[in-house]
Order: C-alpha cells, then sequence, then structure tokens
C-alpha cells in the first residue's frame, strides 16, 4: 500500500516544517513507489496532463491522472487540509462583527478559496492512498487559530475584532506559504506541487491585501 511507506518520511517532514520556522530546509524525502489509488499500471508513470493544468481559479483540476506520490506530497496536503480547516471559523466570524466592505470581501473571498482548496486537497489524499483520518486534527500549530483564540475572537467587536482577527488571518496565511512552498521544492506528484504553487500565490496576494487594510485589520502589538 502506498501511504505505508510514506508514514516516517510525513511525520519527519511535518516536524521540520513546524520546528523553529525551518520549513525552507526540509529535506525531500524519497520517493514513495508503485502507483497512486486508481490509476491503472498501464499508464503509471505518465504526465498528469489535464490534471497538471491550472483551473479557472489559478489551481490545479485533479480530475486526470497523477504521478506517484512522495513522503512530503502526503504530509504537506494533510497539514493544508488542517490550516485551511481551523481558519474558516475565523472567516465566518466577520460578516457578523465587521462593517468594513474591504475586509468583508477579503473574508468571503478567502473563505470560498480555502473550500475549494479543501475539495482539491482531500482528492489528491484519496488518489495517494492515504488514510482519510487528518492526524493533524485537533493539534494545534503554527498558523492555526486555538479554541481560546476563537473564543476571544468570537467575543471582541469594533477594533479590537479587526485587530485580533487580521493576526490570526495573518499567521494562518504566513505558514500555508511556507509549508506550501516546501512542498513546490520538495514534492514529487505534478498535479500536487502545482497546486503548491496556487497556495503560495494566492497566499501572498492575500497578504498584501491584508497589508492594505491595516491598521483597520491587523496588528502585530
Amino acid at each position: 500500500m502506498i501511504w505505508r511507506g510514506t508514514v516516517g518520511s510525513a511525520a519527519l517532514l511535518v516536524a521540520v516544517l513546524l520546528a523553529g520556522g525551518c520549513a525552507g530546509s526540509a529535506p525531500a524525502p524519497a520517493s514513495v513507489p508503485g502507483t497512486p489509488t486508481g490509476v491503472p499500471p498501464a499508464v503509471a508513470g505518465r504526465p498528469s496532463g489535464p490534471a497538471g493544468t491550472p483551473g479557472p481559479s489559478g489551481a490545479p483540476s485533479v480530475s486526470g491522472l497523477s504521478g506517484p506520490f512522495n513522503g512530503t506530497d502526503i504530509a504537506w496536503l494533510q497539514l493544508a487540509v488542517a490550516l485551511h480547516e481551523r481558519v474558516l471559523p475565523v472567516l465566518e466570524l466577520v460578516p457578523t462583527r465587521s462593517t468594513d466592505p474591504a475586509v468583508r470581501r477579503l473574508a468571503a473571498e478567502i473563505r470560498e478559496g480555502h473550500r475549494a482548496d479543501i475539495d482539491r486537497f482531500r482528492a489528491l489524499l484519496d488518489r495517494s492512498g492515504a488514510p482519510r483520518t487528518n492526524p493533524h486534527a485537533g493539534h494545534d500549530m503554527p498558523g492555526m487559530v486555538t479554541d481560546a483564540d476563537l473564543a476571544t475572537l468570537g467575543a471582541a467587536t469594533g477594533v479590537e475584532f479587526h485587530r485580533l482577527f487580521g493576526r490570526h488571518l495573518r499567521a494562518h496565511l504566513e505558514q500555508s506559504v511556507r509549508v506550501a512552498d516546501t512542498e513546490q521544492r520538495s514534492g514529487a506528484e505534478p498535479t500536487t506541487t502545482v497546486l503548491a504553487g496556487a497556495v503560495v500565490r494566492t497566499g501572498r496576494a492575500y497578504l498584501a491585501r491584508l497589508d492594505q487594510l491595516a491598521p483597520r485589520a491587523d496588528s502585530r502589538s
């Protein structure tokens, strides 16, 4: 089974990614032998074709064939699901806490984009043969809003809400870009690395827009 050979390298990658901002130094794990789930042996190893091309939103489609996944691919996809899922409740608070059109528009765009990305991440995980259970569910890691943070944010209003919202969103976007950049450089499966590139580009664009909202929606003090 493909997943069995990736457990150690995936766990190692996540540990490196989350240790002291050292994401950029994560080594590429050895490639995982075998054919992804659902791909006939006769076509294994061929270029991904349509699956590796960007869709309308700039993220790749996952409707075509994919190549072999390595430990970095699996680790990134699982971590990306956890990161995106954890920030959704933050984004969903905005319509009831902010009247700023720019803040509401940014939150809505990120929310819809993240939901679509989660579907793409999960489709690739299914294709890889990885378990559906996410090992990061419930974990508090860099870039993730804790339950306590969410409770504080939910009770905040006005300037305080915008300050906390901006802080948490920035931390999420920066970590998402950091780990996606590592996947781009160390991943093996073509569709997955293209998707990581889309996450990097959109994440940086969102950070630039967040900068423009300061100090209304961001403060590091």
